[in-house]
């Protein structure tokens, strides 16, 4: 789908976006369509890879709850500008990447990345609550969400989708519990902005054929997971390979020791992929003009681009008024690729 425009848009080109955005959705595509005899070697392949990787981590990211950017008390009558500076609630869900497992500090985790980020936009403090534990697949969102939603978020970012794939989880039901998170959250007044399931093809110990096929599984799920999110209210933040090309020409930089998790330069780039998007639900920050190929788009077909797109924005959009039109929902699809990174000397 990559390349694809408006001016592309055809029924044809619908239907094969809608089968790549909800093959996953509907609960088909996955090992189960394979035959017995492929599906073993992947099972021996998944083994030879969680050995590879082992867990040298523990379980835990580092503590990252706080209080971040200047803080001025808006209960004191001497400072008539500190109501403005009230914190900003920010929750973080999700898995390992959501923790930033491996940092030894807080300050390296995307978390924190984010809510300094945030901070330093908005001019007014963040407050920090980190609700995501390492090892989660999607159903694990309702208990990180009831316990979010005690800090009143105004804003919630979602990091989750590789374990899915890992654990084979039915990719209809991994959906349907994140839309449920995203919709709670909703409800209760917080934005929502998702990092799809990045594109677990660049994990090196995982071999092929395995590594493929997590490819195309990763994929199926990130733009499933975009169509979801994007009925419910929420954005999402297509992660796709993002990390790919740097993971490959500077595995040592980009990857921590265990190879699987990212290192603190491949957090930093997942959080800066991220952080305009948070800005912009928050209305920091104006929308820029879209860009050809860019702009309002059916849902199916913005979900297909994004899954193959790294930064890569999705939001719901109107067309003349109308959420839906001839091939269903509107989505604006923006590419917000961040800044390039500096290579370490």
């Amino acid at each position: 789908m990559e390349g694809l425009t408006k001016e592309m848009w055809t029924p044809g080109t619908a239907r094969a976006a809608r089968r790549i955005a909800t093959a996953a959705a509907v609960g088909g595509g996955g090992v189960t369509a394979l035959g017995v005899a492929v599906y073993g070697l992947l099972h021996f392949e998944a083994l030879i890879a969680r050995k590879t990787i082992g867990n040298p981590y523990g379980m835990a990211g580092p503590p990252s709850d706080g209080l971040y950017g200047e803080w001025r008390d808006p209960r004191d009558p001497a400072d008539p500008g500190a109501e403005a500076s009230s914190p900003i609630s920010l929750v973080m869900l999700g898995d390992s990447t959501a923790v930033g497992l491996g940092m030894s500090g807080p300050e390296t985790t995307p978390a924190v990345v984010i809510a300094r980020g945030l901070a330093e936009v908005a001019g007014r403090p963040v407050r920090l609550g980190v609700f995501g534990r390492s090892g989660s697949v999607s159903a694990d969102l309702a208990w990180q969400v009831d316990r979010a939603l005690k800090a009143e978020p105004e804003i919630a970012v979602i990091f989750v989708g590789a374990n899915d794939v890992t654990t084979k989880t039915k990719p209809a039901h991994a959906v349907r519990h994140l839309q449920k998170a995203v919709r709670r959250l909703r409800e209760a007044g917080a934005e929502v902005v998702v990092g799809t399931c990045p594109d677990l093809g660049t994990v090196r110990p995982i071999g092929q054929p395995l590594r493929w096929m997590t490819r195309v599984w990763s994929r199926q799920l990130a733009a499933a997971q975009t169509v979801g999110v994007i009925e419910e209210g929420g954005r999402t933040v297509a992660f796709a390979d993002m990390l790919g090309r740097e993971f490959a020409t500077y595995p040592g930089e980009m990857f921590g020791p265990d190879r699987f998790h990212p290192s603190a330069r491949g957090y930093e780039r997942a959080a800066h992929a991220v952080l305009p998007s948070v800005c912009a639900a928050l209305a920091l920050r104006p929308e820029p003009r879209p860009e050809p190929g860019e702009g309002s788009q059916p849902i199916y077909l913005a979900a297909a681009i994004a899954a193959e797109e790294p930064g890569t924005e999705v939001t719901a959009a109107r067309v003349a008024g109308r959420a839906t039109g001839p091939y269903g929902r509107w989505a604006n699809l923006l590419r917000r690729r961040p800044g390039a990174m500096p290579h370490s000397a």
